[in-house]
C-alpha cells in the first residue's frame, strides 16, 4: 500500500531538485545557447580536452555522481576553461530543465554503463525515448557520438538509431579524439556517429 506522507515527501524533494537544477542551468546558459553536451562525463577528461581545443564552443558535461563532478570542476578550474561547465544531474532531468531556447550542438555519450543483465536493460541511457528527447532539442546538423567497449550494447544502440526516424547513422572519423579512462582500460571499443535528420515540417 502506498504511504501518502512518503509519496508527498518524495514529490516535494523531486520538485525542489528540478527547481534547483533549472536555476543552475539558467545561470550557466546565455540566451538561445547552442552547446556541446557530454552525457556521463565522469571526471571530465574528454570534455576538458575538447573545451580547450574549441574555446569558441560552450560545453556542458553532466554526471549522476557528485564526486565525479567535483573532480571534473577542479580539472576545469585548473585549466581556466571559461567555456566549460559541469552539472550534477541525471540526463533526463537535465533535458527536462533546459530553457526552451537552448539547443544541443554535438552530443557525446562515451562508455556509459552497459547494464549487461537483460532485466536491467531498461536502465540504459540510449533508449528510443531518450533519442527522441535529444532529437527535439537538437540544432541543425547536430551529431550524436556514441562509444562503448560492450559489443552487445553497441549493436543494440546501432539498431535503435537505424530504426529511429530522427537519426541517421553516418560514416567517417570523429572530429575530436581524447582517450578517456574507460577507453584506456578497454581491450577494444566500438564507435558510431548519428546525424539529426532534417525535419520534414
Amino acid at each position: 500500500m502506498d504511504n501518502p506522507i512518503r509519496t508527498a515527501e518524495y514529490l516535494a524533494r523531486l520538485s525542489k531538485r528540478r527547481s534547483d537544477l533549472q536555476g543552475q542551468i539558467a545561470g550557466l546558459l546565455p540566451s538561445a545557447a547552442h552547446f556541446v553536451c557530454e552525457f556521463g562525463c565522469g571526471h571530465g577528461h574528454f570534455l576538458a580536452a575538447y573545451a580547450a581545443a574549441h574555446p569558441d564552443q560552450l560545453c556542458i558535461g553532466l554526471d549522476i555522481s557528485g564526486e565525479r563532478i567535483a573532480r571534473a570542476v577542479r580539472k576545469r578550474d585548473r585549466a581556466k576553461l571559461t567555456n566549460l561547465h559541469f552539472v550534477h544531474a541525471e540526463a533526463r532531468d537535465f533535458m527536462d530543465c533546459l530553457p526552451t531556447d537552448a539547443t544541443l550542438a554535438d552530443v557525446y555519450i562515451l562508455f556509459p554503463d552497459p547494464w549487461p543483465k537483460r532485466r536491467h536493460h531498461k536502465n540504459r541511457l540510449l533508449e528510443s525515448d531518450f533519442l527522441e528527447i535529444v532529437a527535439r532539442r537538437a540544432g541543425q546538423g547536430t551529431r550524436l557520438f556514441f562509444r562503448t567497449d560492450y559489443e552487445p550494447y553497441f549493436r543494440e544502440a546501432e539498431s535503435l538509431l537505424q530504426q529511429h526516424p530522427a537519426w541517421e547513422i553516418t560514416p567517417g572519423a570523429w572530429p575530436f579524439e581524447q582517450v578517456t579512462v574507460f577507453q584506456s582500460r578497454a581491450a577494444k571499443h566500438y564507435s558510431l556517429t548519428a546525424l539529426r535528420r532534417r525535419s520534414s515540417a
